[in-house]
């Protein structure tokens, strides 16, 4: 518990992050991080810098791509793909979560 509370009070703290702490804070190499941006998986805030940074919100999607490269030793344009994938199962899931709180007798059993 003690190490999410950190990271969470880390995030609110940085506005922003550079390649290499992603990289820390995911296990992922800075190079692979660079073609996931070339793959177009990740976007710096300002792609025309020397030093690329990133939000602070894709520390969560770099976590999710360093689960993914780990458990199914995936290269970098299969993890884009991946990701993107993912990214829309997880809208689709809100979308279905509003539409099941505005018609509550249509429940979808999982």
């Amino acid at each position: 518990m003690k190490t999410e509370l950190t990271d969470a009070q880390w995030l609110h703290e940085h506005a922003e992050v550079s390649i290499e702490e992603l990289a820390e804070l995911s296990g992922l190499s800075p190079e692979l991080l660079r073609e996931l941006v070339d793959y177009g998986a990740l976007v710096p805030l300002n792609v025309q810098s020397a030093q690329w940074t990133f939000a602070t919100e894709c520390v969560v999607t770099v976590r999710t791509v360093s689960r993914l490269h780990r458990d199914f030793d995936l290269d970098a344009n299969a993890l884009s793909v991946a990701l993107n994938l993912v990214e829309r199962i997880h809208g689709l899931e809100v979308q279905l979560q509003e539409l099941q709180t505005q018609f509550p007798r249509l429940r979808v059993k999982r």
